[in-house]
């Protein structure tokens, strides 16, 4: 009930929004998508079984940075993941919200071990959050680093897909968490995490396209 709700709501705002405004018919489509996306967040990054959670209103799919954290942790293979000590204070300062500073100690990392993959991603999970979840040069080529590095692990697919949701680009979302999922380990943490993404990904659109009248595909 709880998404129907939710996306009650969304269309109830869309209809006010379009016309109690006399918004012109040329803006419904960008009005409608900035809902849409809204209700891909809550999607991704809410908790609908939970009552009365608060949460802060964004399209994000990972609002801070424990969250990515954390996530990281989830999704990176033990294989994959740093050796360096400097880490743990670049992770200390993300969880407190500080991605400028966690940038600058996982350089130093980098510094030291410039095939450090994980040290990598965290500085691209780091350079997004620094700029309010938008993709920047220097992120994307810490990803790239990250991808030539580990080419097996699921980690910048994972979060590559995050940042294209936190852009508002949700058509490429689905393939790289798909290809995120292939590579996690059969069984593995990442790999529930993953998929869990997945699914909640797939019941908004599917709900989406339900409201709009038009026929969901059907789940994989």
């Amino acid at each position: 009930m709880t998404w129907v709700l939710a996306i009650g709501l969304a269309l109830v705002a869309f209809a006010v929004i379009a016309f109690a405004f006399r918004l012109p018919k040329a803006t419904w489509a960008t009005v409608g998508a900035a809902l849409a996306f809204g209700l891909v967040g809550y999607a991704l990054q809410g908790k609908p079984e939970l009552p009365g959670a608060p949460k802060e209103a964004s399209v994000a799919t990972a609002g801070t940075g424990e969250t990515l954290v954390e996530l990281r942790h989830v999704v990176v293979p033990e294989q994959f993941r740093s050796t360096s000590g400097r880490m743990i204070t670049a992770d200390a300062l993300a969880r407190r919200d500080r991605p400028a500073d966690a940038a600058t100690i996982l350089r130093g990392a980098i510094r030291e071990n410039p095939k450090d993959s994980e040290a990598w991603l965290a500085l691209g999970n780091a350079l997004v959050e620094d700029a309010d979840g938008q993709m920047t040069a220097a992120a994307r080529f810490a990803y790239l680093k990250s991808e030539q590095l580990s080419p097996e692990s699921p980690g910048v697919p994972f979060f590559l897909g995050i940042a294209q949701a936190n852009a508002g680009q949700l058509m490429d979302v689905r393939a790289l968490w798909g290809e995120a999922a292939r590579r996690a380990p059969e069984g593995s943490e990442a790999g529930k995490e993953i998929d869990d993404h997945i699914a909640r990904l797939e019941t908004v659109m599917r709900q989406i396209l339900k409201q709009q009248g038009l026929e969901p595909p059907p789940a994989k």
